[in-house]
């Protein structure tokens, strides 16, 4: 590999503190060799120039909460597809959920996700295994053996363990194997067959709904339970204003955990599904602009540390449905970055802590090295034009699935280009 130069580009990197106009030295073996003031095209002559003025260079996004389709669903995503629209979006390497078919709960399906995306993948998969055997939340998975095999974290997904004894013994059983434990917090009995928040949009719709104290449950006794144990504990997505509350009161307390929020709840309300929008049916539910607004805010308090696209693709037949019948979720891998610029353009939120939480925060829980410019480490970065307009249009979606919840947005700020391991891997 000849050597690059990323040269007069703004460099931002959280992790080291690093914000400033110069360039990244890339060498031969695809990692980075120079970084700063100092890296100019006078002084990597040898290097192949990418000359990036007014845009930002920053560290490959890292998605930690991702659905692909293989094995079981090739028909809405694969690895291929899935790579394919996380580099149009910055994004290279990603956690993907367990919830295929058959369900990775075992060794040889694990072994299989790892083959298939080492030979499909142009990013980074850090695949994760269920909690308990068929996502069913009564036995647990074998977490030692599967933690050995390769699964970066346990989480069953789109399921919640309900039961507080398998929970209990979840966090026991962690404390003592030095695995991350990633929690989706929704109470079976409070959201069942529910669709929407619950509010007077409901009502309006018609459409059953999920309270937010489906959700406050399931934390509240999470977390009384994670006093008991020194356990790596991540809560995957926090909807509403009230959970926040319960955070804040639990971090105040010294409890140790991380939280995550998905971009749509920080980008739309329950407002935005209109009359009907399939397409924004999604788990957990879109709430309310007091919600979102309070969302915001934690991002910046630091409640919250994680940024990730929920995505989830799903095919056309799955969602042009009736609203009671339509499957749960949206694609978004590649807009994650465009979205969470839209909080920067109006205010809500500064750059840094925005890629904070789209890069060095999940590296930091997920235990990896990337998610940073740092010197020696693999060259994985994304560039972005921050003030350049665009409109997210349904036909240019590089996912195989393309349920959108933002389909024909206005957005503003767009990645260029995205590196791994040195390559070029997408280029606008």
């Amino acid at each position: 590999m000849k050597k690059k130069a990323i040269i007069n580009t703004r460099i931002l990197d959280p992790r080291n503190n690093i914000d400033e106009i110069g360039g990244i030295l890339i060498n031969d073996s695809g990692k980075i060799e120079a970084i700063g003031k100092k890296v100019t095209k006078e002084n990597v002559s040898n290097a192949e120039i990418y000359d990036c003025k007014n845009k930002v260079s920053i560290p490959g996004i890292i998605d930690m909460r991702v659905f692909v389709g293989e094995p079981g669903f090739e028909y809405k995503e694969n690895f291929r597809t899935l790579s394919q629209a996380a580099v149009s979006g910055g994004v290279t390497g990603v956690a993907t959920m367990p919830n295929t078919l058959p369900l990775i709960d075992n060794v040889s399906t694990l072994d299989f996700v790892k083959r298939r995306s080492r030979d499909k993948s142009i990013i980074k998969i850090f695949p994760m295994a269920t909690l308990t055997k068929g996502a069913k939340g009564l036995d647990m998975t074998e977490f030692g053996l599967l933690k050995l095999r390769g699964a970066w974290g346990f989480t069953d997904g789109t399921q919640s363990i309900q039961s507080n004894k398998v929970m209990d013994q979840i966090f026991n059983y962690g404390k003592n194997t030095d695995i991350l434990i990633i929690q989706f917090a929704q109470d079976n009995e409070l959201s069942e067959n529910g669709m929407i928040n619950d509010s007077l949009q409901a009502t309006k719709l018609g459409l059953k709904s999920i309270p937010e104290s489906a959700e406050q449950l399931i934390i509240e006794r999470d977390l009384r339970l994670l006093e008991n144990y020194n356990t790596k504990y991540h809560i995957a997505l926090i909807s509403s204003k009230k959970s926040l509350e319960i955070i804040k009161n639990a971090k105040d307390r010294g409890l140790k955990f991380t939280v995550g929020v998905s971009i749509n709840n920080l980008s739309l309300n329950e407002n935005d599904i209109g009359d009907f929008k399939t397409f924004l049916k999604l788990s957990p539910p879109l709430r309310s602009e007091e919600d979102r607004l309070a969302l915001i805010d934690g991002v910046k308090q630091g409640l919250i540390n994680v940024i990730v696209s929920d995505h989830k693709p799903e095919d056309e037949e799955s969602k042009r449905l009736t609203f009671q019948q339509a499957t749960t979720g949206a694609s978004g891998i590649e807009s994650l970055l465009s979205l969470g610029l839209e909080l920067v353009h109006n205010g809500s939120c500064d750059l840094n802590t925005l890629i904070k939480n789209l890069t060095s925060n999940p590296a930091k829980i997920l235990g990896i090295r990337n998610g940073t410019l740092s010197v020696g480490s693999e060259a994985d970065i994304a560039v972005f034009d921050l003030n350049k307009p665009w409109v997210f249009k349904k036909e240019n979606i590089k996912s195989k699935s393309k349920n959108t919840a933002i389909e024909d947005r206005k957005l503003q700020g767009k990645v260029e280009k995205t590196f791994i391991n040195g390559d070029l891997a997408f280029s606008e």
